[in-house]
């Protein structure tokens, strides 16, 4: 019989996290792989979910999301990017960002019809492009600056564009876009006609002083943008799937006109909980942002002293190191071995691309973790350095 699986889907198989993640356990091994933080989040959100568990909030929310996440949706964007947003017919809450990028891709693109994303990508844009059999078109990224070439990113625009898929805070890489890098997506979406679907679940962590800048605050660019975000990385409740889309009313009605018959709603008393930690005040970003700063520079420290040059990390949970001056050939072996030889996990970076060669020594380190696991995961990083362990590979 063959693979039952349709030819669109079958470069989709079981994820590299899923694999690693395995493999962590397999050695007891300080998984740096897959992005989840390890502690929970603020209590006055943890204690609003179990509020609204008791109080019977237990069935079907409404299809485009509860009132009160939908106002406290607007109220954030206008609170920290000045975004006018209507909560009755602008906002959308989906399960997670991984639903709303689906919904709003099969919603918005015909089959035959191109994205244009950049590489590497998050896992779901790739499958999410092909569900709706659609074309990426993707831009590279190049370690270690990250830095959009103008001109590749002019080539993959073209008569079949329908729609941009941009990732700021960019995961895997760290990378923060800057205004001017935005501005050019934006005048070419704009002069192709192209819509722009954001994913800005890392909006909150952002470091080093950087600017997230929502494309959505771009001149001319309000009516032809959904903004995603989420708040399991804000609110370390990634288990929750507590997403959302705004946009235009007009292509918020069509996202949801594809999200009901997804997954029709979800998330019911974690909707409440979600919105009372997007109204805490000032202070918990700030905590938050600098908290996560520290563990990122715990991490990039420790692979720097094993030897492993890193990319520029302005933003997210990961930090990107090439293990080529290890002897490293082939990344995706050496995270195989990573975790038996060296009881740490990462994530190789071609999983999160097409051109795997370019990218081949590369690899993703997660920081979300408490600062002790990380200090652990350098101390055993430190074997690297001194030559002892996963040093080779291919």
């Amino acid at each position: 019989m063959g693979n039952p699986l349709v030819h669109r889907m079958t470069g989709f198989g079981t994820s590299v996290f899923a694999e690693m993640t395995q493999r962590a356990l397999q050695f007891e091994a300080v998984n740096l792989g897959q992005g989840f933080p390890d502690t929970d989040g603020p209590p006055e959100v943890l204690e609003a979910a179990k509020q609204a568990i008791d109080s019977g909030a237990n069935q079907y929310p409404p299809a485009i999301g509860m009132p009160v996440l939908r106002e406290a949706v607007a109220e954030h964007q206008r609170r920290f990017y000045g975004l006018t947003v209507d909560p009755a017919s602008e906002v959308l809450v989906t399960v997670g960002a991984t639903e709303a990028i689906a919904a709003s891709v099969l919603a918005l693109v015909e089959p035959g019809e191109e994205v244009v994303t950049f590489e590497p990508y998050y896992d779901s844009y790739a499958a999410s492009i092909a569900l709706a059999g659609a074309q990426r078109r993707t831009v590279p990224l190049r370690f270690p600056d990250l830095a959009v070439d103008e001109e590749a990113l002019r080539a993959a625009f073209g008569p079949r564009t329908r729609m941009v898929l941009l990732n700021t805070p960019h995961n895997p890489t760290g990378k923060v876009f800057t205004r001017a890098e935005l501005e050019l997506v934006a005048a070419l979406a704009r002069e192709h006609d192209a819509w722009v679907v954001t994913d800005e679940v890392y909006e909150h962590l952002v470091y080093d002083g950087a600017d997230h800048v929502p494309v959505a605050t771009l001149p001319g660019m309000a009516e032809r943008t959904l903004t995603i975000s989420s708040g399991g990385k804000t609110f370390s409740a990634t288990g929750w799937k507590v997403g959302w889309v705004h946009g235009p009313a007009e292509l918020i009605k069509a996202v949801a006109a594809v999200k009901q018959f997804l997954t029709f709603v979800g998330s019911g008393p974690f909707q409440p909980a979600i919105a009372t930690g997007l109204r805490l005040p000032d202070e918990f970003y700030t905590t938050l942002r600098h908290g996560m700063q520290q563990r990122r520079d715990v991490l990039v420290r420790a692979l720097t002293g094993a030897g492993l040059p890193v990319a520029p990390c302005q933003g997210t949970y990961f930090v990107i190191a090439d293990a080529a001056p290890l002897g490293v050939t082939d990344a995706v072996d050496f995270c195989r071995r990573l975790p038996e030889e060296v009881g740490v996990v990462g994530v190789p970076v071609s999983a999160f691309c097409d051109d795997t060669e370019s990218v081949a020594t590369l690899v993703r380190f997660a920081f979300c973790k408490r600062e002790e696991v990380l200090h652990e995961g350098a101390r055993r990083l430190a074997r690297l350095g001194a030559g002892d362990g996963a040093e080779a590979g291919g």
